[in-house]
């Protein structure tokens, strides 16, 4: 195990079984953004909450231009099983590909369980992959944009990964910054790396200055 990826590495490309039938990472995103979350066990609880959850934010994933998928430490068709279960405890059921990853193959390329893990799901607790709980957030460049690890009694905040989306987006197309805890339409920083006089020229309205390094400006976006 060569340990968790990287922000700004290249997301590891793989050939995988889904839910949607097969197919290969890098192919599969194409030119959009992407979250990849994982989870360490099929018929586990938290994880049955968070499936629906997602599911029920689909349109808001959508619209910003992310595919979703998922991915379990179980054969697509204990996938299909579970499926039915969200759907009855949840509102909805999963529609998105969930990766089936029986042989631990996809979870070892990105360093979610470690090299001598085995070959096989089967005799694997979910207590055994607590570690495959993570969230990935990654470019239409293919890079890792966020990465966010949670133990398995914490449902994951969706809501929070859309924000961050939002930050991420705003940030690839202009050279700000978002300060804690901004939405859309909140003031925006000003990144160190662009000069006073070149602000002038984006900013021609001025900006507020509270320490040199520290400058707000509106959200250029206008949400």
């Amino acid at each position: 195990m060569s340990g968790p990826l990287a922000i700004g590495s290249t997301a590891p490309d793989f050939d995988a079984v889904t839910t949607q039938g097969p197919i290969r990472f890098h192919e599969w995103l194409g030119d959009s953004w992407g979250v990849l979350f994982s989870h360490p066990k099929d018929f586990t609880p938290v994880c049955t909450t968070e499936l629906g959850a997602m599911a029920h934010l689909g349109a808001e994933f959508a619209r910003r231009n992310v595919k979703v998928i998922g991915l379990s430490v179980d054969p697509v068709e204990r996938h299909a099983l579970w499926a039915r279960d969200i759907e009855e405890t949840q509102g909805a059921a999963p529609d998105f590909p969930m990766i089936g990853d029986p042989d631990l193959t996809i979870s070892k390329l990105y360093g979610m369980l470690p090299a001598d893990a085995g070959e096989t799901c089967e005799g694997r607790t979910a207590m055994d992959n607590q570690t495959v709980r993570n969230v990935y957030v990654i470019g239409p460049d293919k890079k890792v944009k966020l990465l966010l690890s949670y133990p398995m009694t914490a449902g994951r905040n969706f809501n929070e990964i859309l924000r961050v989306i939002d930050s991420l987006q705003l940030t690839a197309k202009h050279k700000v910054a978002t300060p804690a805890n901004w939405t859309p339409g909140k003031d925006v920083i000003i990144v160190p790396a662009v000069s006073d006089d070149d602000a002038r020229k984006t900013y021609p309205q001025g900006w507020r200055a509270v320490k040199p390094y520290l400058r707000y400006v509106s959200d250029p976006q206008g949400n």
